[in-house]
Protein backbone atom coordinates (compact mmCIF):
# COMPACT_ATOMS: atom_id res chain seq x y z
CA UNK A 1 0.00 0.00 0.00
CA UNK A 2 1.10 3.46 -0.72
CA UNK A 3 0.40 6.12 1.23
CA UNK A 4 0.96 10.09 2.34
CA UNK A 5 -0.86 12.11 4.87
CA UNK A 6 -2.22 15.45 3.82
CA UNK A 7 -3.15 17.04 6.67
CA UNK A 8 -6.26 18.72 8.23
CA UNK A 9 -8.27 20.66 4.82
CA UNK A 10 -10.88 23.60 5.53
CA UNK A 11 -13.79 22.71 3.22
CA UNK A 12 -13.65 26.51 2.31
CA UNK A 13 -10.33 26.36 0.85
CA UNK A 14 -10.87 22.85 -0.25
CA UNK A 15 -10.40 21.86 -4.06
CA UNK A 16 -14.30 22.25 -3.99
CA UNK A 17 -13.82 26.12 -3.35
CA UNK A 18 -14.31 26.74 -6.84
CA UNK A 19 -17.83 25.37 -7.23
CA UNK A 20 -19.19 27.21 -3.87
CA UNK A 21 -21.76 29.95 -4.87
CA UNK A 22 -20.40 33.49 -4.59
CA UNK A 23 -22.78 34.99 -2.45
CA UNK A 24 -21.50 38.50 -2.54
CA UNK A 25 -21.85 38.08 -6.15
CA UNK A 26 -24.83 35.53 -7.20
CA UNK A 27 -27.37 36.44 -4.46
CA UNK A 28 -28.84 39.04 -2.00
CA UNK A 29 -29.76 38.46 2.07
CA UNK A 30 -31.80 39.18 4.41
CA UNK A 31 -31.29 39.07 8.10
CA UNK A 32 -33.59 39.50 11.06
CA UNK A 33 -30.46 41.40 12.79
CA UNK A 34 -26.82 41.74 13.06
CA UNK A 35 -24.22 42.47 15.54
CA UNK A 36 -21.99 45.24 14.20
CA UNK A 37 -18.93 43.44 15.16
CA UNK A 38 -19.97 39.82 13.78
CA UNK A 39 -21.68 40.78 10.19
CA UNK A 40 -23.96 38.24 7.96
CA UNK A 41 -21.48 38.90 5.18
CA UNK A 42 -18.20 36.70 7.14
CA UNK A 43 -19.55 33.01 7.34
CA UNK A 44 -21.05 33.27 3.74
CA UNK A 45 -17.65 34.11 2.34
CA UNK A 46 -15.75 31.42 0.63
CA UNK A 47 -12.64 32.48 2.34
CA UNK A 48 -14.04 32.08 6.15
CA UNK A 49 -13.38 35.58 7.22
CA UNK A 50 -15.65 34.96 10.33
CA UNK A 51 -19.22 34.56 11.83
CA UNK A 52 -22.25 36.33 12.28
CA UNK A 53 -24.14 36.86 15.49
CA UNK A 54 -27.68 38.36 16.14
CA UNK A 55 -28.05 41.30 17.92
CA UNK A 56 -30.75 40.71 19.86
CA UNK A 57 -31.90 36.74 21.43
CA UNK A 58 -34.39 34.81 20.06
CA UNK A 59 -35.00 33.34 16.92
CA UNK A 60 -33.57 35.02 14.12
CA UNK A 61 -33.65 34.08 10.08
CA UNK A 62 -31.30 34.87 7.11
CA UNK A 63 -32.42 34.61 3.89
CA UNK A 64 -30.24 34.21 0.79
CA UNK A 65 -31.81 35.37 -2.54
CA UNK A 66 -30.35 33.93 -5.35
CA UNK A 67 -30.35 36.54 -8.83
CA UNK A 68 -31.06 33.25 -10.44
CA UNK A 69 -32.58 29.92 -10.52
CA UNK A 70 -29.79 27.45 -9.81
CA UNK A 71 -29.08 23.77 -8.87
CA UNK A 72 -27.93 23.20 -5.34
CA UNK A 73 -26.10 19.74 -5.13
CA UNK A 74 -24.47 20.48 -1.43
CA UNK A 75 -25.39 22.54 1.53
CA UNK A 76 -22.24 23.11 4.39
CA UNK A 77 -22.81 24.98 8.05
CA UNK A 78 -21.34 25.66 11.11
CA UNK A 79 -22.47 26.55 14.39
CA UNK A 80 -19.78 27.03 16.86
CA UNK A 81 -20.61 28.23 20.67
CA UNK A 82 -17.57 28.21 22.97
CA UNK A 83 -19.13 29.76 25.95
CA UNK A 84 -22.76 28.70 27.19
CA UNK A 85 -24.24 25.18 27.26
CA UNK A 86 -27.49 25.49 25.01
CA UNK A 87 -29.68 23.30 22.92
CA UNK A 88 -30.19 24.79 19.26
CA UNK A 89 -32.34 23.91 16.90
CA UNK A 90 -32.34 25.28 13.45
CA UNK A 91 -34.84 24.98 10.33
CA UNK A 92 -32.83 25.33 6.49
CA UNK A 93 -35.13 25.17 3.73
CA UNK A 94 -35.86 26.45 0.04
CA UNK A 95 -38.01 28.14 -2.68
CA UNK A 96 -38.38 27.53 -6.56
CA UNK A 97 -40.55 30.77 -6.41
CA UNK A 98 -38.75 33.24 -5.03
CA UNK A 99 -39.72 32.87 -1.19
CA UNK A 100 -43.79 32.44 -2.15
CA UNK A 101 -43.44 28.70 -0.67
CA UNK A 102 -40.57 27.21 1.21
CA UNK A 103 -39.91 23.25 1.33
CA UNK A 104 -38.34 22.34 4.21
CA UNK A 105 -34.47 20.10 3.76
CA UNK A 106 -33.73 19.60 7.34
CA UNK A 107 -34.60 20.55 10.88
CA UNK A 108 -32.19 19.87 13.40
CA UNK A 109 -31.48 20.06 17.17
CA UNK A 110 -28.67 19.61 18.98
CA UNK A 111 -27.21 20.76 22.13
CA UNK A 112 -23.34 22.36 22.91
CA UNK A 113 -21.70 21.50 26.13
CA UNK A 114 -18.80 23.65 26.52
CA UNK A 115 -15.70 22.58 26.60
CA UNK A 116 -16.06 19.26 25.24
CA UNK A 117 -19.11 20.31 22.67
CA UNK A 118 -18.43 23.60 20.89
CA UNK A 119 -18.74 23.03 17.20
CA UNK A 120 -21.92 21.60 15.26
CA UNK A 121 -20.99 21.04 11.34
CA UNK A 122 -23.67 20.26 9.15
CA UNK A 123 -22.97 18.66 5.77
CA UNK A 124 -26.08 18.21 3.56
CA UNK A 125 -26.01 16.36 -0.09
CA UNK A 126 -28.87 17.63 -1.93
CA UNK A 127 -30.56 17.71 -5.34
CA UNK A 128 -32.57 20.49 -5.89
CA UNK A 129 -33.41 22.42 -9.37
CA UNK A 130 -34.77 25.72 -9.73
CA UNK A 131 -33.69 26.97 -6.12
CA UNK A 132 -34.37 30.59 -6.18
CA UNK A 133 -33.81 31.35 -2.38
CA UNK A 134 -32.65 29.51 0.50
CA UNK A 135 -33.35 30.61 4.24
CA UNK A 136 -32.06 29.26 7.64
CA UNK A 137 -34.01 29.36 11.07
CA UNK A 138 -31.68 29.58 13.85
CA UNK A 139 -33.61 29.07 17.50
CA UNK A 140 -30.48 29.28 19.57
CA UNK A 141 -32.06 28.19 23.01
CA UNK A 142 -35.07 25.84 22.47
CA UNK A 143 -36.30 26.55 26.18
CA UNK A 144 -35.98 30.60 25.60
CA UNK A 145 -33.78 32.92 27.30
CA UNK A 146 -30.77 35.52 26.13
CA UNK A 147 -28.73 33.30 24.04
CA UNK A 148 -27.55 35.38 20.24
CA UNK A 149 -28.22 33.04 17.22
CA UNK A 150 -24.54 32.93 15.55
CA UNK A 151 -23.06 30.88 12.81
CA UNK A 152 -19.79 30.56 11.57
CA UNK A 153 -19.58 29.20 8.12
CA UNK A 154 -22.51 28.74 5.36
CA UNK A 155 -21.45 27.35 1.75
CA UNK A 156 -23.62 26.00 -0.79
CA UNK A 157 -22.65 24.40 -4.07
Amino acid sequence: MRKRGIGPVSVANSTVRSRWIEIDKDARVEVTSEDDAYPIESPLSVDGRGAWRAAEPGAQTIRIILDAPRRLYRIWLVFEERDVARTQEFVLRWSPDGGQTYHDIVRQQFTFAPPETTREVEDYAVQLEGVTAVELTIVPEIAGGAPRASLSEWLMA
